[in-house]
């Protein structure tokens, strides 16, 4: 995984930026809750704003219901960002989290639990709403700067998996490939008289070896460019038991 770096108070944060806007090149899009945005603090903001442009993030303000929403690789994750722990006001945060955990796939509460005691309200709170482990994952931190850098990385990293398994995905779809079409080859030139060139015109024009045996002579002629004589014996190959059943001598 790609370093994150840091880009609060960093002088080369702009040119960063300039760099990410002339390569039109973007690890992802933040999308952030105006509503939140409006209840932190204007330096916070600012932080959050630096840290996405120098890791090469586009930003955007919307009314969404999760606080965040990144969209990397493909794939989008949502975050609850809770950034001030209120013992006296846990029920909200529990049942907004059941909510949103029905609605998106990919979703994590990030909490900002800088004293022992809002985390040990934190954990007698997440036991007594009944949470379930990892439906969805809270991710405790010591400060906001923090939580949102875990954020970060927590949806690049996802977003890296997905890539990675997009591409498992077409490597297995082309190992697939070629080895049904080295089948597919190795099956019709054990037919008399047809050489790789012909196997791959029937393969082009037909498709299947299922539909090789069910195509005519004619058929065979009129889509491909092999002779007659070869049409004939593709055709006699496969529905003329006496052909081929006989013994065969290359």
């Amino acid at each position: 995984m790609a370093n994150l770096k840091a880009g609060y108070g960093d002088p080369m944060v702009e040119n960063l930026s300039s760099k990410v806007k002339r390569n039109s090149v973007t690890a992802g899009v933040c999308m952030m809750n105006n509503s939140w945005r409006d209840q932190q603090h204007t330096s916070f903001i600012n932080f959050i704003s630096s840290f996405l442009t120098a890791n090469s993030f586009r930003l955007n303000f919307v009314p969404i219901s999760p606080d965040f929403i990144f969209n990397c690789g493909g794939l989008s994750v949502a975050f609850i960002f809770v950034t001030q722990w209120d013992c006296c006001n846990v029920e909200t945060i529990f049942c907004r989290a059941k909510k949103l955990k029905g609605q998106f796939a990919h979703l994590y509460v990030v909490v900002n639990l800088p004293t022992k005691d809002q985390n040990d309200s934190f954990v007698r709170s997440y036991f007594k709403y009944e949470m379930q482990l990892g439906r969805p994952t809270f991710v405790p931190v010591q400060d906001i700067e923090m939580g949102f850098e875990k954020i970060v990385k927590i949806a690049h990293s996802c977003g890296v998996c997905k890539q990675q398994e997009v591409k498992s995905k077409l490597k297995a779809e082309r190992n697939q490939s070629v080895q049904g079409m080295e089948n597919f080859l190795r099956v019709v030139t054990s037919i008399p008289g047809i050489d790789n060139h012909d196997a791959n015109a029937l393969n082009q024009a037909i498709g299947s070896i299922e539909g090789i045996a069910k195509a005519s002579k004619e058929f065979i002629l009129e889509a491909t460019d092999l002779s007659a004589e070869k049409a004939e014996t593709i055709v006699r190959f496969f529905r003329d038991s006496k052909f081929y059943l006989c013994p065969k001598i290359n």
